[in-house]
């Protein structure tokens, strides 16, 4: 394992991100504040409670995967597509480093970044709402394997992405949506029976839910289902990673 290489690919990534930091700040506190009033005070003054837990502080741990499953796919993605762009990929292939080195390199900084949104955004929620984590060991631990997860789909979007919109389509019309539509703001159980039956078919649901049971003991699937469902997401993008780098595709050409 070169270490060194990790290390630096891993700190050009994160110099990058702190060049940035004001906006990467600001940003997820603004959007987390104005889905706290509109969410919290305009629907919360409706719905008071969702199995128990008030709707606005209900809504965090989807508000919290909204923007780490985002920001995750964007970063990754950027990360390994501008080398490409730029053809200092080459560079980088050429160089005594291999594919796992690369990935660990590039996947870690965008988990990172990911992670540090998050807590940005739970440490702003708690200045809305009265907030206890349940379960917070499982509250780590399902935050940082969805900010790999979604790190390491980013990066292969990144390396298929042919240009800047190609880069930007499945975080905006894929993910994004999946996540609205997962249980974000809601339960499933809310939803009539057939659309209960037709959410089960996104696999946002899955990782809500257990991210949701580590705040408040509550999901809307079993705990042990949703780890089956991030841990089977992680392998196959990682099978996927391996036989990109294997064959070449999109990289070599």
């Amino acid at each position: 394992m070169n270490i060194y290489a990790v290390q630096t690919i891993y700190r050009s990534e994160m110099k990058r991100f702190f060049r940035t930091i004001m906006q990467s700040l600001i940003s997820p506190v603004i959007s987390t504040s104005l889905y706290f009033i509109v969410f919290g005070a305009a629907i919360g003054s409706r719905i008071q409670e969702v199995e128990g837990v008030s709707y606005g502080a209900f809504i965090v741990p989807g508000l919290i995967m909204l923007s780490v499953m985002t920001q995750a796919t964007s970063n990754a993605s950027f990360g390994i597509y501008f080398p490409k762009f730029t053809g200092t990929i080459y560079e980088l292939l050429s160089a005594p480093v291999n594919f796992l080195e690369i990935v660990l390199g590039y996947v870690g900084a965008a988990a990172t970044k990911a992670m540090f949104i998050g807590v940005i955004i739970l440490i702003t929620a708690f200045f809305f709402v009265d907030l206890n984590i349940a379960h917070p060991i499982a509250m780590v631990a399902f935050l940082v394997m969805t900010c790999l997860s979604f790190s390491l789909l980013g990066f292969i979007i990144g390396i298929w992405a042919g240009n800047f919109e190609q880069l930007q389509l499945i975080p905006l019309l894929v993910i994004t949506p999946l996540v609205f539509l997962g249980g974000s703001f809601y339960s499933v159980s809310m939803l009539p029976g057939i659309w209960q039956t037709i959410a089960m078919f996104n696999p946002v649901v899955y990782l809500i839910s257990g991210f949701r049971w580590a705040f408040f003991g509550v999901a809307d699937v079993d705990i042990t289902v949703s780890l089956a469902a991030i841990a089977l997401f992680t392998g196959a993008c990682l099978a996927a990673i391996w036989w990109i780098f294997r064959t070449g595709w999109r990289i070599r050409q």
